[in-house]
């Protein structure tokens, strides 16, 4: 059984080049990341830039054969962000085939975000000299921040956490606005769980943070996050857990 989709307003000659599965793992372009179970490709198509990303394994370990396979919670995943008012790439086709009830490969298209840069290389950690001079301008980052802080508070409004809320997962475009991007991890939490999850989703921005921002900049995101101006006693036992998450592990 094999479901594939392409989304609406998708042009002819992309409609056309991802018409199904197997067009689609016949494609050939620019492998920008791969593992063992699935690969990520640049392609474009009527002069439009896409990527595919495109999985031949359900996921690794026991998701091989327990749960949802990896890509099918990577769109699901997307589509709740645009459910949310949570910007990200907007999906271009999706699906997977299975076989006696068992995942045999799937893919996930999207359009590319023009004119974006993932925060992690904005940062440039391991070259401090090449860092984006945006991250100096406290205004800029005022607002992206600001952005952040509340695609993040939406996430865990609805009791989902991203699980991998990383700088590279950030993308930012030349106007400044942010979007969330490459979430096959993410979930929904209750109780104590929620709350462990929330402060790692927190902990992740940090650990990046803690090197670019100054100390006020990162204490305005965690107050733009709980949306109020002043820290109360449980804000600062969060703070402590969100700093100490990573210690020993870094």
């Amino acid at each position: 059984m094999s479901r594939w989709q392409l989304a609406p307003a998708l042009p002819v000659a992309a409609r056309e080049a991802f018409a199904d599965l197997t067009q689609v793992f016949a494609l050939e372009g620019e492998r920008v990341a791969s593992d063992q179970v699935s690969e990520v490709l640049r392609v474009r198509v009527a002069g439009l830039e896409y990527y595919v990303k495109r999985y031949w394994a359900a996921g690794k370990g026991l998701r091989r054969w327990l749960g949802t396979p990896r890509i099918q919670a990577e769109w699901r995943n997307l589509q709740r962000f645009a459910r949310w008012g949570i910007a990200s790439a907007p999906i271009a086709a999706c699906g997977l085939e299975r076989r006696r009830g068992l995942f045999v490969r799937g893919a996930m298209i999207t359009c590319a975000l023009v004119g974006t840069r993932d925060l992690a290389a904005m940062a440039s950690l391991a070259v401090p000299s090449r860092r984006d001079p945006r991250l100096k301008d406290p205004r800029w980052v005022h607002g992206v921040s600001a952005q952040i802080a509340r695609a993040t508070r939406c996430l865990h409004d609805h009791h989902f956490t991203h699980n991998d809320l990383k700088w590279r997962n950030l993308l930012v475009d030349e106007a400044g606005k942010v979007y969330l991007i490459d979430c096959p991890s993410g979930s929904f939490w209750w109780g104590p769980l929620l709350q462990r999850r929330i402060v790692k989703d927190l902990a992740c921005l940090d650990k990046v943070g803690k090197y670019v921002l100054s100390r006020s900049q990162r204490l305005r995101f965690y107050l733009q996050y709980r949306e109020r101006s002043r820290l109360l006693a449980a804000d600062k036992r969060c703070i402590r857990q969100i700093v100490g998450y990573f210690e020993g592990r870094e």
